[in-house]
């Protein structure tokens, strides 16, 4: 059993940044997806075990994941943010790789309970 722990999100008005943290016992990759109300959830980045990450086109130059093997953590940097990323956050792991796009949320075996990150303008 995979556990994730999530850390960060918050408020902060348009323009601002925040950073989202996940630690996780083990994974191949990790991936941080968001759900807004009245929405479906969706797929904002990843970053797999050769640290190739991938972006959804809506946060590419915004938003930057990476990754610290030695804590197995990830973090989620996220500046110039947008009313639109209001949402709450959820990081979730794959122990291995199915062979499906990384922002899928169905090649994700493990999820964390998510953090709230609300911008307003």
């Amino acid at each position: 059993q995979v556990q994730l722990v999530e850390s960060g999100g918050g408020s902060v008005q348009a323009g601002g940044s925040l950073r989202l943290s996940c630690a996780a016992s083990e994974y191949y990759c990790m991936g941080w997806f968001r759900q807004a109300p009245g929405k479906e959830r969706e797929g904002v980045a990843s970053i797999d075990s050769d640290r190739n990450p991938t972006y959804a086109d809506s946060v590419k130059g915004r938003f930057i994941i990476s990754r610290d093997n030695a804590k197995n953590t990830v973090h989620l940097q996220m500046d110039n943010l947008k009313v639109e990323d209001t949402a709450m956050y959820y990081c979730a792991a794959a122990v291995y790789d199915d062979g499906g796009s990384w922002l899928d949320e169905n090649e994700y075996h493990y999820w964390g309970q998510g953090t709230q990150v609300t911008v307003s303008s």
